[in-house]
């Protein structure tokens, strides 16, 4: 049983995003990811601190009301929505005589329980023992352990406090080194994808935001999708067919949050790597949820710790989510300008709706600065035809006797590729003029 209370106060510690925030969307989202891991809730509030405290982050009296509920419900557990110090874990803990988590050990517990892949467990087992290793408080060096001296030199030897570090940290460079080498995977998988056309479209936002049940909506496939706060851990990657045939591979990755540590996002760098290489970046925002705009303020900033704020905004599309939850009015407004190609996309990843307007958007700017042709291939050419396929955006066809006519689109990366190979045929460029290539 878990009392959880969501800590905010004005100081130098509180983050700008937490300000945007009103107090009873920072509780609901906390009592959500206490809610991920089915921990079972028995008490909430919100508590304003004007005047943190270095030891208990809160007052005295706030402390004696919080071990009152702790003992007259026999909680186990007592979460602080809010970065605590070691030594207010430490001394909260003893004050309370429970386990108390702050909002980044809650985190971790979540990823925890999510991480279902060999790679999502070596990324949250190193985020973990990051975060253990600021937990180790001098509280512990009573544990003094005794080993054998030089001669008449003795000595105390290695403290608990120091050899738990020690351990700690050769865990986390030998798991700094398995993700090297799952880093070095990735990039050789990007690099095979590369000499394919399919482009690469991932999926971003704020956690709970409906990424994975539009992705299911998209790929008609089944990646489990749940109203919990980070349903998805493990990345996904589907094909998905645009309206005028090409296909690009669509990546499903874990939610941003606010207030998300450092350390966690570092962890989670092989995984994101996938967003920072992607063609286009889709970030899906819950329109209906009342702090939409905090919400899409810390995805951007989370973004630009991944090195995407030079060119976030050529290869960002916004994605309104759940706009089924929204006055009819309302919903009908976004949805009719979705028509007008420019602005946020307005969809229901449950109903479907807008989902159609979302793809036509994808394929309109990943064909930005494309060029179209018409190429005369014989009947007997079979290959040459095949390449087309394979390798660009076939938008006309029409088959004669003399051969086959065909419109295609070619992005910029192919371009050349497609003038090597089509050296010398008569092609019409843009629709206006025949030119041969050469």
């Amino acid at each position: 049983m878990v009392p959880v209370l969501s800590g905010r106060y004005r100081g130098d510690g509180a983050t700008e995003a937490s300000l945007r925030r009103s107090p009873k969307a920072r509780l609901e989202e906390a009592i959500g990811l206490a809610a991920a891991i089915d921990l079972d809730i028995v008490s909430s509030g919100i508590v304003t601190v004007s005047n943190p405290r270095p030891g208990t982050l809160f007052g005295s009296g706030k402390v004696e009301e919080l071990g009152a509920i702790v003992k007259a419900e026999e909680a186990e557990l007592v979460v602080v929505d809010h970065p605590l110090t070691p030594i207010q874990q430490r001394n909260l803990e003893k004050a309370l005589q429970c386990k108390v988590l702050d909002r980044t050990g809650l985190i971790l517990e979540i990823f925890g329980a999510r991480a279902s892949t060999a790679e999502g467990t070596l990324q949250v087992e190193l985020a973990h023992l990051k975060w253990q290793k600021s937990r180790l408080v001098r509280s512990w060096t009573h544990l003094e352990r005794q080993r054998g001296g030089l001669g008449f030199i003795g000595g105390p030897g290695e403290t608990q406090i120091e050899a738990d570090r020690r351990l700690i940290q050769e865990r986390i460079m030998r798991l700094e080194r398995d993700l090297e080498q799952v880093t070095r995977t990735r990039d050789l998988h990007r690099q095979k994808r590369k000499k394919v056309p399919q482009p690469v479209v991932a999926l971003v936002g704020y956690t709970n935001a409906g990424k994975s049940t539009l992705f299911n909506r998209l790929t008609q496939s089944d990646v489990f999708a749940k109203d919990l706060l980070f349903a998805t851990l493990d990345p996904t990657l589907r094909r998905v067919t645009l309206p005028h045939g090409s296909d690009i591979i669509l990546s499903d990755t874990v939610g941003f949050i606010s207030d998300l540590p450092t350390h966690l996002i570092a962890a989670f760098r092989a995984t994101l790597e996938e967003v920072t290489e992607a063609n286009l970046i889709l970030h899906v925002r819950d329109i209906s949820h009342e702090d939409t705009d905090a919400q899409a303020a810390d995805v951007a900033a989370t973004l630009d710790i991944l090195g995407l704020d030079e060119d976030r905004d050529a290869r960002l599309v916004e994605v309104w989510n759940k706009v089924d939850l929204l006055p009819e009015e309302q919903r009908q407004t976004l949805v009719g300008a979705n028509r007008a190609g420019t602005g946020p996309v307005a969809v229901s990843a449950v109903s479907g709706e807008g989902v159609d307007d979302l793809l036509t958007r994808i394929e309109d700017r990943l064909s930005e600065g494309s060029h179209v042709y018409r190429v005369s291939v014989p009947l007997e050419d079979g290959e040459r035809l095949a390449w087309l396929y394979r390798h660009t955006d076939v938008l006309k066809r029409q088959d004669g006797e003399a051969g086959i006519r065909v419109q295609v689109r070619v992005g910029e990366r192919r371009k050349d590729e497609f003038s090597d190979r089509y050296r010398g045929a008569f092609v019409e460029v843009d629709g206006d003029t025949d030119d041969t290539i050469s």
